[in-house]
């Protein structure tokens, strides 16, 4: 067991190496070696010392081998998870089988690196884990202080906002966002809204077969103040009666939606609809925490397999340093079709959230309503999946718990009269 200074030189992420073979140790830090932001603080020889000196050091980020002597990885990661809870882990394994990968996350583990790796995956899983035990940090809630005069209490909103984000790409997160906002319509002819909110690389209208001329880039241009009427003239109709506000047409249109946009469109979207739906982006950027933050219910959509499990399990553990109660999130499985190997209830055990539904994977149908660019809950409503989406709106529909007022079809147009 060795250890370099315990302080390292600020804005550096400090890292340890826990192998029971030097040349590992070694090969790690030669890699690691010319990165101006890393600083390798300590090496150890098994999980024990590993625990001991990562206890003693507080390094941000440890590389774990999973394998070792006297203690193995995954006894060690336990070990940390409740030694040393801000301390992040990385496995490493020549083993990659879905076991493995189940027990490491289960462990605590944020990532997981197969050997050999390269030196880019060594580091980019590292600035990985970093980046989101900062975000935790800064998501942690302040000391208490004291008492001082309650602010005033902001006007009740009238509609509910449904934020929908995917635990990875290619979850499905948008597909199903687009046929929910349909079926919400068919299932209570509300006034629905569907934001996209992927302002980089946004789909809903490919998905929906509508055009791009007027997108939230033309809102954020700052020609015009954003009002009802400004707003109105840029959503988009489609033939389910909703209305929708399409992303910019090109990716560095995105840098002129600010957060302060962002913060008047739904506010005007609030008063005017039944039901907003945003599509997010999987990140944590502003703009996604502002939605999250803003949202009456998250739909958070995973599959079945460990990457997606595994930053499940970050995203619930990262709305719990923001405070948002456990049934602010409904927790969905999709594509699951029974052949991964992972059953709901690992899942669960793993992420420590129920799971509120599991869609069937069609790839045929949701493939031809993806070129058709009509949602398949209007293509073919008695496919098993387009019944489970119908499900999946009258289970949101319990949990948003709208009054009878704000589930009145035309409350936007009684208010102007």
């Amino acid at each position: 067991m060795s250890a370099t200074n315990p302080s390292s030189p600020a804005g550096k992420i400090r890292i340890l190496i826990v192998d029971d073979i030097v040349e590992t140790r070694e090969n790690v830090r030669k890699l690691l070696y010319f990165e101006k932001d890393i600083e390798v603080v300590g090496t150890a020889s098994n999980g024990r010392e590993g625990v001991e000196l990562a206890v003693k050091l507080q390094p941000d980020v440890v590389l774990m081998d999973i394998n070792m002597p006297e203690m193995d990885g995954i006894a060690a990661s336990e070990a940390l998870s409740a030694q040393a809870p801000n301390v992040q882990v990385v496995m490493m394994s020549v083993q990659g089988e879905s076991d493995y990968l189940r027990r490491s996350m289960l462990a605590g583990a944020r990532e997981f690196l197969i050997k050999p790796f390269s030196g880019e995956e060594l580091v980019t899983s590292i600035h990985r884990v970093y980046q989101f035990a900062a975000t935790r940090r800064a998501a942690a809630p302040p000391p208490p202080t004291a008492p001082t005069t309650a602010a005033p209490t902001p006007p009740p909103r009238g509609g509910k906002v449904i934020a929908i984000l995917g635990s990875k790409g290619g979850s499905g997160a948008t597909t199903i966002a687009v046929n929910l906002a349909v079926a919400l319509r068919e299932e209570t002819k509300a006034r629905i809204a569907l934001v996209d909110a992927n302002l980089e690389f946004g789909d809903v209208g490919v998905l929906l077969n509508l055009p791009s001329n007027r997108t939230i880039a033309d809102l954020a241009s700052g020609k015009t103040d954003i009002d009802e009427e400004v707003l109105d003239g840029t959503l988009a109709a489609h033939s389910s009666a909703l209305k929708v506000l399409l992303a910019p047409s090109r990716p560095e249109l995105a840098e002129l939606v600010k957060l302060e946009h962002l913060k008047r469109i739904m506010e005007l979207l609030d008063k005017s609809y039944d039901f907003v739906i945003i599509d997010l982006w999987k990140s944590f950027q502003e703009s996604t925490v502002f939605f999250l933050d803003h949202a009456d219910l998250i739909l958070l959509i995973a599959t079945t397999d460990i990457p997606s499990i595994k930053n499940s399990k970050l995203f619930f553990e990262l709305t719990e340093q923001l405070g948002y109660p456990p049934d602010k999130t409904l927790f969905v499985l999709n594509k699951e079709d029974g052949r991964s190997g992972i059953s709901a209830r690992d899942i669960e055990a793993s992420v420590k959230h129920p799971v509120s539904l599991a869609l069937p994977k069609d790839e045929r149908s949701t493939t031809i309503a993806i070129n058709r660019g009509t949602p398949f809950v209007m293509l073919q409503k008695n496919l098993p999946l387009s019944q489970k989406i119908y499900d999946l709106a009258r289970l949101v529909l319990r949990r948003a718990q709208p009054d009878k007022e704000s589930a009145a079809p035309d409350k936007a147009a009684a208010k102007k009269k």
